[in-house]
């Protein structure tokens, strides 16, 4: 058996890299004995909370994300991540140990109305089930 870790990063860990993990657990589900993922996240500057609007975007489908932790880089399993995905954070977010790496340039949607913000998540979604497809 094999698992594929795969490591979602941005700055504070709090919306982006948060939603992006659980729509890995999500659809990481059922994959097969030689398909499994582990999903993980964490932040350059990690803000210590997981931001309210995330958790309400995401109880709405729901998953429980009030039960995800803002954490840093260093409280990361210390592995080689099969990807390594910021969410467009740029220079903010260091390069870890990791096969392939990917910046997808994701807007943070903190300041966003609701709609806005179900939007980003809803593109976070997508581009999470076509990198769980990639790696089949």
């Amino acid at each position: 058996m094999s698992i594929k870790h795969i490591l979602f990063v941005c700055v504070e860990n709090s919306c982006r890299s948060q939603i992006a993990q659980a729509f890995a657990n999500i659809h990481g589900e059922g994959r097969g004995e030689n398909n499994k993922v582990a999903a993980h996240s964490s932040g350059s500057r990690p803000s210590g909370v997981v931001n309210p609007k995330a958790i309400q975007s995401m109880r709405a489908l729901n998953y429980d994300l009030s039960q995800h932790q803002s954490k840093s880089l260093e409280e990361i399993p210390a592995i080689e991540y099969e990807y390594a995905i910021t969410m467009g954070c740029g220079d903010e977010c260091p390069l870890v140990n990791a096969k392939h790496r990917d910046d997808w340039a994701i807007t943070d949607p903190k300041h966003m109305n609701p709609d806005e913000f179900n939007q980003v998540r809803d593109e976070i979604e997508q581009r999470v089930i076509a990198l769980l497809e990639s790696i089949d």
